[in-house]
């Protein structure tokens, strides 16, 4: 997936979740960070960041901030973007191997899923997690407790049980990464679930991503370990 209209700048700080102060040339810009998630290992002051312009001249802001410089890599931090990158990487055949038809937010029962995917030999649903969580090499998911990825998971199994192929698909937006583990400091409860759902058979899929300053593209498999381990 690629961006237009991207400039960069300096990032000064966080005013809530929604809005951040960033350094362009000559002027402070106020912007709005697109992910409401904790972020704190990658929003800090003083580091480069990459802007959107926003096509939309009644917003109140000119800006999505979507890109953060860290040790030297673009790690992308737009909570939209693992979504779109999963759906262009299954159309154009980066996971399955035959040609399938992709169908974002489809609902099945009383749930709905990013993405669900249909050729004449499978009918497959695909939850997507971005994840910006990293520590030498080790990507966590999720960054603060959430009720709401476990139930999403739950979701999956009960598709599994119905006779769907079922997949829970990281998505980690950077690269240099070389495990992927479930946060259990952080909410034990989703670890337990993710292993829960691997016993009945839904897929857990880590991938990497090729970040550039106006792109972002799933790349690579990442090694999965779902023991339980906590940080020292």
């Amino acid at each position: 997936m690629n961006y237009e209209k991207t400039r960069k700048g300096i990032f000064l700080e966080r005013s809530n979740r929604f809005i951040a102060r960033v350094q362009m040339d000559d002027h402070v810009e106020t912007v709005h960070v697109k992910n409401t998630g904790r972020c704190r290992e990658l929003l800090i002051p003083g580091t480069e960041v990459i802007l959107e312009e926003s096509g939309n001249p009644a917003r109140k802001t000119k800006f999505d901030l979507i890109t953060v410089c860290k040790e030297g890599r673009w790690v992308n931090m737009d909570s939209q973007a693992p979504n779109h990158a999963a759906a262009e990487w299954l159309a154009q055949g980066g996971f399955f191997p035959e040609k399938v038809s992709v169908y974002k937010e489809r609902t099945y029962g009383n749930s709905r899923f990013d993405l669900y995917a249909e050729s004449p030999v499978r009918k497959a649903f695909m939850e997507v997690k971005g994840v910006t969580l990293e520590e030498n090499g080790i990507a966590r998911f999720p960054d603060a407790p959430t009720e709401r990825g476990v139930k999403h998971v739950q979701e999956l199994m009960q598709c599994r049980k119905e006779g769907y192929e079922a997949y829970l698909l990281f998505v980690i937006q950077m690269k240099g990464i070389r495990l992927f583990q479930p946060n259990w400091d952080t909410h034990r409860k989703f670890g337990e679930t993710l292993r829960e759902a691997a016993a009945q058979g839904v897929r857990i899929l880590a991938y990497d991503c090729r970040v550039t300053e106006n792109s972002m593209e799933i790349e690579t498999p990442v090694s999965i370990d779902l023991e339980e381990t906590y940080a020292e």
